[in-house]
């Protein structure tokens, strides 16, 4: 019996980490448009890093309309921003250990004789009620995820080099102040000089 548990625990822990690696791949697809950068070479690069869970989309594709207007040799990029350090660990952590009890409960497994616990009686409740318990445990966990990791970012950086933050200003850019950021940038890159390859 332990055996057959032993594998069936092993089983769903094979399937969440399998899970885990294709969510993340899609969403990482579907958050960075895809340039060809064999047809952009030497062209400026703008790239957007925002909060995708503040709702920071729409702004960043609003901006990449406006921005594709005034400045079409412009190569435009946008991502997810990830909070750097405990909070995006903890929510992953988080993400992983929702899907392996919201699987422990649907098998049914008592995860607690592996601990040499009793079963407590709150488990048990989880056992006998699998899909109301599985749903509140995927919606609230979902929450704390979201909680971790809204930074409320909207960063841009122009050939690598930041020219606003939200996270230090407080605020999103107008576009006439974009267009005077990214103006003069390009006047500054075109007066510099070289002679031999160097900058003079």
């Amino acid at each position: 019996m332990a055996v057959v548990l032993n594998t069936r625990i092993i089983r769903i822990t094979f399937v969440i980490l399998s899970l885990v690696a294709v969510s993340s791949t899609d969403s990482l697809e579907d958050d960075v448009p895809m340039t060809k950068l064999t047809q952009n070479v030497g062209a400026p690069t703008l790239k957007f890093f925002y909060c995708y869970s503040c709702g920071y989309r729409k702004t960043y594709e609003q901006y990449v309309d406006i921005l594709q207007q005034k400045y079409p040799f412009i190569v435009l990029e946008g991502a997810n921003y990830e909070p750097p350090g405990l909070s995006m660990f903890l929510s992953r952590f988080i993400g992983l250990l929702k899907m392996f009890l919201i699987l422990c409960i649907l098998a049914g497994v008592n995860i607690f004789e592996y601990i040499n616990q009793p079963r407590p009686s709150w488990w048990t409740w989880c056992t006998e009620n699998k899909i109301y318990a599985c749903m509140m445990l995927f919606f609230l966990s979902n929450i704390i995820e979201v909680q971790l990791i809204q930074s409320g970012a909207f960063e841009i950086l122009l050939n690598d080099v930041p020219v606003w933050s939200k996270l230090e200003t407080g605020r999103i850019p107008q576009p006439a102040e974009l267009f005077q950021i990214i103006d003069n940038h390009m006047q500054f890159d075109s007066k510099i000089e070289f002679n031999n390859g160097f900058a003079k």
